[in-house]
């Protein structure tokens, strides 16, 4: 009985090994993850459909706007004004008092898990999001479904990973496989999915990261079509330039797509502050009130009602005037805008691309006015505009031009979108140096382009550095020199030149590689010398700690202030001592090589 007990508990720690550190592992992992992040968008959109046809009365209610719900004939589309206030009574409570994470957009709050929180997302924020997401839209809340999948999907790839407890590189893998899966099963979109997990969440394109979102977003992607078919979420027209002056237009519109995208960006946050100086009562019940403005807004423009991808269609196969165009363009920015400011829990991606398609129809209107021989059809520049708009707002080129891409499937789109996305992306970068995503962070005092500081940084690493261990001769063999590393403390050794300067270190990682050939024990070790980021005593404790992250070592000489002889040496224990409040070096004047 024992012995089947050990092996069981063997063939466990066996499994949880590779779970946790092998390649396979990490590969049934991201199948898991993104087979999880498909029921999730199975069932966010199951969810979406049935509280509109409760609240509404339709199951996409921007389908008939304007018309009454089927028991409430009498008030006409007058009960639009009813329908935020319920919806916020619900999801307001939810999210207040279970996952605060799950109120706004998403997306930056998963920036923000990967960039800085090692991958960590808390579990529930997947349950809440889908639920108070989806009561925001099918209540009339004016925001996409895309954005909360992200979240949803990457809350489940993080729970996934927290409890194998795998190292944070890993985490951050699964964070971004759960954001791929969920885009992939909702746009029927996987390469969108990959694109945006790796453009916009890691921020990252190395090989391993991508084939294992990919692996997700394609596992996502199937259980999707099997269960909500394989249809395209938006059927568009067919894509054709029909004369070579018409790529002038799509720079000139590329170029008001990227203002508009900053625009809209300014009016999301602007309103947002306005909600925020206005509201005084206890945030749970803000939705609600709130809701009332945002019906007030329904009853007059009924095509804000929930995503609006209807809507959307209507504009590109030009059935909309220009005046109205307009009036939907300016709507979608408020409406969007009103949603999040009073505590709704959705998306921005779709509304983006709302505004994209009112612009791009409204220029395409105005240019077949202007020039109606050569101007092209109106849906053309619906189309562009989608992806400019987004690419201005959101500042993913890449991703904007493949979701159009896979939208579409016209190969013939490619060099018209990256002409006008380019430019909406250069102009967005132009005008302001956040993006729709990452202000929202900025506003909190997060810069994702900035390693976040340390308390203790003001203390140098002169202050904290120990001394100089002894450093190997320049012409010392290789097996000597692996004698030495493997008595030294974190395996990495300075090496002296000839005239007994500092040369560089070596490292036990790289004289074991070059040994073990067995042809290269008696090379001299400045085969395998390499010089680390450069520190110096002047330098915080901050600068110290990322250096010895990009160094992949364990310690790193530093150097003196101006020259370039190695006066002291800086650790992993040297900076947790500083940081934990102990901050002691080493005793006595540290010794210099050199």
């Amino acid at each position: 009985m024992r012995s089947s007990e050990s092996g069981l508990s063997g063939l466990k720690s066996r499994l949880t090994v590779q779970l946790r550190a092998g390649s396979g592992g990490l590969l049934l992992l991201a199948v898991t993850v993104g087979a999880g992040a498909a029921g999730f968008a199975i069932l966010f959109r199951f969810l979406i459909k049935t509280f509109t046809l409760l609240l509404a009365g339709h199951p996409d209610y921007a389908a008939v706007p304007g018309a009454s719900h089927p028991g409430l004939e009498g008030l006409g589309r007058w009960f639009l004004l009813g329908t935020p206030v319920i919806a916020g009574l619900l999801y307001g409570p939810l999210v207040h008092f279970f996952a605060r994470e799950a109120r706004g957009h998403g997306v930056p709050e998963v920036m923000y898990a990967v960039a800085r929180r090692g991958g960590r997302i808390a579990p529930q924020v997947a349950g809440v999001k889908a639920l108070a997401s989806a009561l925001c839209i099918g209540g009339g809340g004016s925001v996409g479904r895309e954005g909360p999948i992200v979240q949803i999907g990457s809350a489940l790839g993080s729970t996934c990973g927290q409890l194998l407890r795998l190292p944070e590189p890993r985490l951050r893998v699964l964070v971004a496989s759960g954001a791929a899966g969920g885009i992939a099963a909702t746009f029927n979109a996987p390469l969108a999915g990959v694109f945006f997990a790796m453009e916009l969440i890691l921020s990252d394109f190395a090989a391993q990261s991508f084939g294992m979102v990919v692996i997700a977003a394609v596992t996502a992607s199937a259980i999707g079509r099997a269960a909500l078919g394989d249809a395209p979420f938006l059927h568009l027209p067919t894509f054709t330039v029909a004369h070579p002056i018409e790529y002038l237009y799509f720079a000139v519109l590329g170029v008001l797509a990227g203002a508009v995208g900053v625009i809209f960006t300014r009016i999301l946050y602007a309103i947002e502050d306005l909600c925020d100086a206005l509201w005084r009562g206890p945030e749970w019940l803000r939705p609600a009130v709130g809701g009332l403005a945002l019906g007030l807004l329904l009853v007059a423009v009924p095509e804000m009602y929930g995503v609006g991808y209807p809507v959307l269609g209507h504009a590109i196969f030009g059935r909309y005037a220009l005046g109205f165009l307009v009036v939907l363009l300016i709507a979608k920015m408020v409406a969007t805008s009103l949603t999040i400011g009073i505590g709704g829990s959705g998306g921005v991606f779709a509304p983006s691309l709302f505004v994209g398609a009112m612009l791009g129809s409204a220029f395409g209107v105005v240019a077949n006015d202007l020039t109606p021989a050569t101007a092209g059809a109106v849906g053309v520049y619906g189309l562009l505009g989608m992806g400019a708009v987004f690419a201005g707002a959101a500042r993913a080129p890449i991703t904007a031009v493949i979701i159009m891409f896979e939208l579409t499937g016209e190969y013939g789109i490619i060099l018209p979108l990256m002409t006008a996305i380019v430019l909406a992306a250069g102009v967005s970068h132009w005008l302001s140096a956040d993006t729709i995503y990452t202000l929202k962070l900025r506003r909190r005092g997060v810069d994702l382009g900035v390693r976040e500081t340390i308390a203790s940084a003001s203390r140098s690493l002169g202050e904290l550095m120990a001394a100089v261990p002894e450093a190997l001769p320049h012409d010392a063999s290789l097996v000597e020199a692996s004698h030495a590393l493997a008595a030294s403390r974190y395996g990495v050794l300075p090496v002296s030149d000839r005239s007994g300067g500092y040369a560089g270190v070596v490292t036990a990682r790289a004289v074991s590689e070059a040994i073990s050939d067995g042809r290269h024990d008696t090379s001299p070790v400045d085969l395998v010398i390499e010089l680390p980021v450069a520190v110096r005593v002047t330098d915080p404790l901050d600068v110290g700690i990322q250096a010895l992250d990009r160094s992949g070592c364990g310690a790193i000489p530093v150097l003196s202030g101006t020259g370039t002889d190695a006066v002291g040496w800086f650790d992993y224990q040297i900076a947790l001592d500083a940081l934990s409040g102990a901050g002691t070096t080493a005793a006595g004047s540290p010794a210099s090589v050199g």
